[in-house]
């Protein structure tokens, strides 16, 4: 079995894990993980109690990895979760506490109810890899990987993320509520315990990192690169758009799309790919001017547009 194979084999092991716990969701779970092997962050925009904090704890236990979990409230710091440094009496030194950001999976709970300030301590984290503290600059570890979540923007107490936050994020998704019959099955699963307790590692570090190369090796041809390019060039330009889709959003819509072919144990990428992931992506990129928005113009239904109006490549 090739290099490619062999990711798609154990990317399937992870889906199947993830499955297990958040039942119903196996297309928001699906474009998740391609977000996640492309080495993006993704951001879930939904309701309280929709299986946002289990999706995030199901997957770092999935893979081994160390999970930190900050609830975001309006009264959160920088430093509370960057880390701080705090003179020891004793030695006569400042000793660096480093914060929760010193993860591999973090959970960023309610990112909107903190102040614009606080949400931008996770800028340079999320882009570099890295935070620079008290003029220190710091590595995170591989895989660096965050899952934010927020209520939608309409909830008391929020504030909106600001255009420069949103675009840090590979892709926006959202669970949304199951079907009836899911969620009785839902309610028989947890009887006796919660199936995350359940759960055992399938991967490793390594194996994710591993994956993450193979995404790099999926081909996607020019004039696919040119149909993602002519997607996210299509928003800028378009009827009550303040702000676009920018050259960082092409990046990731055509790794994601990579992605979502290896899932699907291809060595290609195809136009269903990247139609796939076009709304993910692009549609949070987007501002829109008010009259837009009172006229009932979302980002979704603009990128919706945009993938009837341009034509797909043959």
């Amino acid at each position: 079995m090739n290099a490619t194979g062999q990711a798609a084999t154990s990317a399937a092991l992870l889906t199947e894990n993830l499955e297990r716990v958040i039942s119903g969701h196996a297309q928001p779970i699906r474009k998740l993980l391609a977000a996640f092997f492309a080495g993006g962050h993704v951001l879930l925009e939904d309701n309280p109690g929709t299986g946002k904090t289990t999706l995030a704890k199901t997957l770092a236990k999935s893979i081994s990895a160390d999970f930190r979990r900050v609830q975001f409230t309006p009264d959160l710091l920088p430093a509370d979760i960057l880390g701080v440094s705090v003179f020891n009496p004793r030695d006569q030194n400042f000793n660096f506490h480093p914060g929760p950001i010193f993860t591999q999976i973090l959970l960023a709970d309610e990112v909107n109810r903190a102040s614009p300030r606080t949400q931008s301590a996770l800028l340079e984290a999320m882009a570099e890899q890295q935070v620079t503290v008290e003029g220190r600059t710091l590595p995170l570890r591989e895989p660096f990987f965050v899952i934010a979540t927020q209520n939608p923007v309409e909830f008391r107490g929020t504030y909106p993320l600001p255009e420069a936050q949103m675009d840090r994020f590979a892709v926006r998704l959202s669970l949304g509520y199951v079907l009836p019959d899911e969620e009785v099955a839902i309610l028989s699963a947890q009887e006796d315990r919660h199936p995350l307790e359940t759960i055992e590692a399938c991967l490793t570090a390594e194996d994710v990192l591993a994956i993450r190369h193979a995404v790099r090796e999926v081909r996607i041809s020019p004039e696919l690169k040119r149909y993602v390019v002519d997607l996210a060039g299509a928003t800028r330009g378009a009827a009550g758009v303040l702000l676009g889709a920018g050259p960082r959003a092409s990046i990731a819509l055509a790794r994601c799309a990579q992605a979502l072919a290896l899932l699907e144990g291809e060595a290609f990428v195809n136009p269903d790919h990247v139609r796939a992931m076009a709304v993910p992506v692009l549609a949070h990129r987007v501002a829109l001017a008010p009259e837009a928005r009172f006229g009932g113009t979302t980002g979704v239904s603009l990128v919706e547009g945009i993938l009837e109006r341009i034509p797909v490549p043959g």
